[in-house]
């Protein structure tokens, strides 16, 4: 099954061997390839509504793969047992979202020992609840896919969990991001910086007091990411050539 470079890139973040639950798999293409390419031994297809279900039974059917993949009906990680999984993919849904998942299935924190987490919005939010509860973050990346930026991160609660970080850009970007000076971070950084501006210049004549508030926002935001980008340009002012793996 030939996936999209974003769901390729989650699928690349699974431990080889593993057995995996994928919450919220929608057609179930990432436990489809997994099995395939024998990167995991079985998995369970896991969502919060039928119709995706059905959706994602089908094309496991279609693959012939109904012995290796269970398709299961789950509000996040309610229906998953203990011992039934040693790797979870959370992808494709908010950073509210995907805290509250993570918070309901709080009793297998410690029974699942890698977690591959992707989520679409509010990603501080999310490093900031994971380092909170001492999920340590093992690798991460970002890639662009038709425009757009993902990032995909995994971790465990194998290591010594880090309790706080001390600047606020490594929650917004990412800390191994910024060291490893990720071009397409650096990127991303250069058009958010352009279009922070434009959202501020077009604000810039404001008098009321909510447009007031957004700008003070817009303003804190451009000083965070000019300090993102001159922590990648370093020295020498020059951002780096290679990403996270």
């Amino acid at each position: 099954m030939k996936l999209s470079k974003r769901l390729d890139t989650i699928a690349s973040f699974v431990p080889e061997g593993s057995r995996v639950a994928d919450i919220g798999t929608d057609h179930g293409y990432i436990p489809i390839h997994l099995v395939q390419e024998g990167k995991a031994k079985h998995a369970i297809a896991m969502d919060v509504r039928e119709g995706p279900l059905l959706r994602a039974h089908a094309h496991i059917r279609e693959a012939g793969l109904e012995g290796r993949i269970e398709v299961r009906l789950s509000d996040g990680l309610l229906k998953l047992e203990e011992q039934e999984a040693d790797c979870v993919v959370i992808a494709g849904m908010g950073g509210e979202l995907m805290i509250h998942i993570l918070e309901e299935g709080k009793r297998l924190w410690n029974r699942i020992p890698f977690w591959v987490l992707s989520p679409h919005s509010e990603i501080d939010k999310v490093r900031k609840f994971l380092l909170e509860q001492e999920f340590f973050p093992e690798q991460e990346t970002m890639i662009e896919e038709e425009g757009k930026y993902y990032t995909v991160m995994g971790v465990s609660r194998r290591g010594a969990g880090e309790a706080v970080y001390d600047r606020e850009i490594f929650y917004r970007y990412g800390k191994q991001l910024l060291e490893s000076k990720s071009p397409v971070l650096m990127e991303y950084l250069t058009k958010e910086e352009e279009q922070l501006q434009k959202i501020l210049d077009s604000l810039s004549e404001s008098r009321t007091q909510a447009g007031e508030k957004r700008v003070g926002e817009l303003k804190q935001e451009l000083i965070w990411n000019k300090e993102a980008q001159d922590e990648m340009r370093g020295t020498d002012g020059q951002a780096g050539t290679a990403g996270t793996p």
